[in-house]
């Protein structure tokens, strides 16, 4: 196959939303040229998503554009459940410090997140942006390169990728292409969508509010200084006005300037692709998964999608990494994002009360188990759970920090503070609570991986304490700052090189391929 090198790039990415340009970014990095297509010429000028968590503010960070954000985001609460009367039945508190060394949530406009990623975007010289283009067609290849094919005002193009990511949407063309079909999860409301721009006193907590009234599910929330959105579960029949929707929040008898920027409705659904990729063709954010909005985590899934698999990318392209190290994002991403679905299914059910017999029982069960003391602050704790165990989180771990993330605090090295993920770079990392001995050193020093001393980085105790609380000795980080694997406190397995090299250079998986291309990543951060 003879293939014009001027249309041969490495990574092409359909769809230019926030998913699709965090990949971009976060590839060029890496020094990975990408080019990324996108059918509007400029950013989506409406809200849709409006809610982020530290975990993804960290994945922004990366992305380069972390202080950016920080000027667009607003901090919140977190959640309450009201009764039918407003009456708050519970609070689930977020910190405005998180482990991830962010706001646990953040409110934010979408159209100005885009911005601030087209902007970065439009900084680097390995990315490029092609507007108001129809991609006709996407021919995956288990075998070489990927042919994409688009359209512009001057015709029809062809570009040929070593990878293909589909960060284009519910309507994934992408998904099409690697005949992948969606498996339901059984939920699916309709809801109005209603985006606010007021300067009235509007009754705010500057979390979210969720109205516990199979009646008239709502939600309600404080984005921006003046802006406000509501989301309620649609009747049959005629609807109330928008005015009327709302009166619950505003003063009595307002009449004010109350601007609708935005009323649509949509269907919250359920959805979870069969399958993520075929070959070098990679699905996405909601290319790969839909979830109900109920605890906020539809764009956060597809921001943790672009972390998982563009620093395998990046070593499967640039440093020899074999194919086989990409399978794990799927086997990574797919159970995670299942959860957090059906947690937000379970929610949903839980918190708008159902339309069926049992939901006055579970409003009830609801109000009883918010009673229980210490259960809304575990509630309220990170809802992104750990990875299970595979090629890249030691097997056999089962409890402890393996397949957790890292905390991120400040940290002061050689008289300079900065955050953890900016001293570590892209690389894996040895953290110790103690002075590594000569075989760690020297393993670590053998396999290009750092080993550091979590009392020399000059925190705030956070990493000692999180390592105590963990019962590990040390810890072995993979370049997304997930724990691969845990030397136990008082362990003796993993204080001989020889114990440590079994575990860097092999993988108990049983697949082969996964054996492989563990070895080959892990060499690889030599050169």
């Amino acid at each position: 196959m003879t293939i014009n090198q001027a249309a041969r790039v490495p990574v092409v990415i359909v769809g230019a939303g926030p998913v699709g340009v965090t990949a971009a970014l976060l590839l060029a990095r890496h020094g990975i040229r990408s080019v990324v297509l996108e059918r509007h010429q400029d950013v989506y000028p409406l809200p849709r998503a409006v809610a982020t968590d530290d975990e993804v503010r960290r994945i922004l960070q990366a992305a380069g554009v972390g202080e950016e954000f920080t000027a667009i985001a607003r901090p919140a609460n977190g959640l309450r459940l009201l009764d039918a009367r407003h009456r708050v039945m519970a609070e689930f508190r977020r910190t405005g410090h998180g482990p991830h060394g962010y706001p646990q949530t953040s409110m934010f406009d979408q159209p100005e997140l885009e911005r601030v990623l087209r902007d970065a975007l439009a900084r680097r010289p390995e990315c490029e942006l092609r507007g108001g283009v129809e991609v006709t067609g996407i021919g995956p290849d288990t075998t070489g390169p990927v042919r994409v094919t688009y359209r512009d005002d001057a015709g029809e193009h062809e570009l040929w990728a070593d990878a293909v990511l589909g960060c284009d949407g519910a309507g994934s063309l992408t998904r099409e292409a690697i005949g992948a079909v969606w498996e339901d999860l059984r939920f699916e409301e309709h809801w109005t969508v209603i985006d606010v721009r007021t300067t009235a006193d509007v009754r705010c907590w500057e979390g979210v509010d969720q109205v516990c009234d199979p009646d008239r599910p709502a939600t309600f929330m404080r984005v921006g200084e003046d802006r406000y959105r509501w989301e309620f579960r649609l009747r049959e029949g005629a609807e109330q006005p928008v005015r009327e929707l709302a009166a619950p929040w505003l003063p009595p008898s307002y009449d004010g300037d109350f601007e609708v920027v935005r009323e649509t409705r949509y269907t919250f659904r359920a959805r979870v692709a069969d399958r993520w990729c075929r070959g070098r063709v990679f699905l996405l954010g909601d290319a790969a998964h839909l979830t109900p909005p109920f605890i906020g985590q539809g764009l956060c899934a597809g921001m943790r999608d672009a972390y998982n698999l563009t620093w395998k990318l990046a070593r499967v392209l640039q440093r020899g990494a074999p194919a086989g190290l990409l399978d794990t994002y799927e086997s990574e991403r797919k159970p995670h994002a299942r959860h957090v679905i059906r947690l937000a299914v379970a929610m949903g059910w839980a918190m708008t009360g159902g339309q069926d017999g049992a939901a006055a029982l579970r409003r009830r069960v609801l109000a009883a188990a918010c009673r229980i003391p210490g259960l809304t602050e575990l509630a309220g704790r990170d809802l992104s759970p750990r990875l299970t165990a595979g090629p890249l989180v030691r097997r056999g771990v089962r409890r402890g920090l393996a397949g957790t993330h890292c905390p991120q605090p400040w940290v002061n090295v050689d008289g300079r503070r900065t955050r953890l993920d900016e001293l570590l770079g892209d690389s894996f990392t040895v953290l110790t609570a103690t002075e590594p001995g000569p075989s760690l050193t020297a393993l670590a020093h053998s396999l290009g991986i750092r080993a550091l001393c979590v009392t020399d980085l000059g925190d705030d105790g956070t990493l000692a304490a999180w390592l105590r609380a963990g019962r590990a000795d040390a810890v072995l980080l993979r370049p997304d700052r997930v724990v691969m694997d845990v030397v136990p406190a008082g362990g003796r397995g993993f204080t001989s090189t020889a114990d440590w090299a079994a575990l860097l250079h092999t993988t108990r998986s049983p697949v082969p391929a996964e054996r492989t291309a563990l070895k080959s990543l892990l060499r690889s951060t030599t050169r």
